[in-house]
C-alpha cells in the first residue's frame, strides 16, 4: 500500500471515539496489514537479544527485575525474560493494545514448535519453565490473568512510564524494543528522569530504537529516510496520529538525550546503510532545514541498541 494511502486511513481512524478506533485499527490491521499472519519469533529474539547485551556487560540478568516501556499487542519481550530466568516484568504501555487472541496464537505456535523455540533460546533456555509453559498451553480454556502471574508479568495499561509510582532503586533493567522513535523529546526525557530514580544504581538501561520511517516499511517505493525532507508541520499532518507519531530525532539527538539526563554510555551500537549514504550522496532527497546541518552518517543511520547507566557522563564524551 502507498504510503500516502496508508496514512489516510490512520487519521481517518483517529477521527473516531478511542473505544471505537483501537477496534477499527486492530480489524484493519489483522485483515489487511501486519498482523494478518502474525507469529511471535522476532519478538522472543527482542527479549534474547536484550538479555545477551546483560551479559556481554558481565552482569547475570537471572532474578533480575524488569521494566519494559510499551508492551504493544503481545507480551513477547517479558515473555522471553521469563523463559530466561527473570525474576519479574513490569510492563507499561500508554494504551491498551494486548490482544488476548494474538497471546492465544504466539503461545499455539511456540507450543507446536518447540524444537525451533529451543534452538532460539539456546543454553540460556529454562527448560522446567518452558514445560510450565507447555502444560499451561495446553488448557483448552485460556485465562489471561494466569498467564501473567505464571510468567511473572505485571501489565499496566493505560500507563505513565513518567510517572510509574514503583519504588525508588526497585528496577535492574529498564528497556523497550522499537518504542522510542514514537515518543515526543519531552516525554522521553521524563521517562529516562524517571528512570533514574527507579532503576538501582548498578543497573541497565538497554533500548533498542528504529530511526527508520516505518511507512517504509510496507511501502517499498520509499527509503528509509524518505520522511526527512519533510518539515514537522507537514509531517504531523500524514503521522500526527496515535498510530504513527514518529519524533524523527536522530541518532545523535538520541545522543545527547541520554547525556542530558546523565547516563553513562556502556554500549551503542548503531546500524548505518551504505545504500542511504550514497543517496544523501546523489541529492535527490532534499532534506528540510531540520535535518540539513546532520551528517550523511547520522542520517544513514537507521537504528541503534543503546546501553546505558545512570551516573556521571565521561569527560571525552562526544554524541
Amino acid at each position: 500500500m502507498h504510503w500516502k494511502m496508508k496514512a489516510m486511513i490512520q487519521n481517518a481512524v483517529c477521527i473516531l471515539p478511542s473505544s471505537a478506533s483501537y477496534g477499527a485499527y486492530y480489524w484493519i490491521q489483522r485483515h489487511f496489514g501486519g498482523l494478518r499472519r502474525f507469529h511471535p519469533v522476532s519478538r522472543l529474539v527482542s527479549g534474547i537479544d536484550t538479555w545477551k547485551r546483560i551479559c556481554a556487560q558481565g552482569i547475570s540478568p537471572t532474578g533480575k527485575v524488569f521494566f519494559e516501556v510499551g508492551t504493544g499487542r503481545v507480551p513477547l519481550a517479558p515473555l522471553a525474560f521469563w523463559l530466561l530466568g527473570a525474576e519479574k516484568t513490569i510492563t507499561i504501555d500508554l494504551n491498551p493494545y494486548l490482544k488476548q487472541e494474538l497471546l492465544v496464537d504466539s503461545l499455539r505456535y511456540m507450543s507446536q514448535n518447540q524444537e525451533q523455540i529451543r534452538e532460539l533460546f539456546g543454553d540460556l533456555l529454562d527448560a522446567n519453565r518452558l514445560a510450565q509453559l507447555s502444560a499451561f498451553s495446553s488448557d483448552s480454556h485460556f485465562d489471561l490473568t494466569r498467564f501473567l502471574d505464571l510468567c511473572r508479568i505485571e501489565y499496566i495499561a493505560p500507563g505513565d512510564a513518567t510517572a510509574t509510582g514503583l519504588p525508588e532503586n526497585s528496577i535492574d533493567v529498564h528497556t523497550s524494543y522499537t518504542v522510542f522513535e514514537h515518543i515526543p523529546l519531552e516525554v522521553l526525557q521524563k521517562i529516562l528522569e524517571e528512570g533514574n530514580r527507579i532503576v538501582k544504581d548498578q543497573g541497565l538501561f538497554i533500548h533498542r530504537i528504529d530511526y527508520s520511517d516505518h511507512f517504509s516499511h510496507s511501502d517499498r517505493s520509499i527509503s528509509a529516510i524518505n520522511f526527512l525532507q519533510y518539515s514537522d508541520k507537514k509531517w504531523d499532518r500524514y503521522a500526527g496520529n496515535r498510530y504513527m507519531y514518529m519524533n524523527r530525532l536522530r541518532h545523535d539527538d538520541f545522543l545527547q538525550l541520554y547525556q542530558s539526563v546523565g547516563h553513562r554510555m556502556l554500549e551503542v551500537q548503531p546500524d548505518i546503510r551504505p545504500s542511504l549514504r550514497e543517496l544523501l550522496k546523489q541529492g535527490t532527497l532534499s532534506l528540510d532545514d531540520r535535518f540539513r546541518c546532520k551528517s550523511e552518517e547520522v542520517l544513514a543511520t537507521t537504528a541503534a541498541w543503546i546501553t546505558s547507566q545512570k551516573g556521571s557522563v565521561p569527560a571525552d564524551f562526544v554524541p
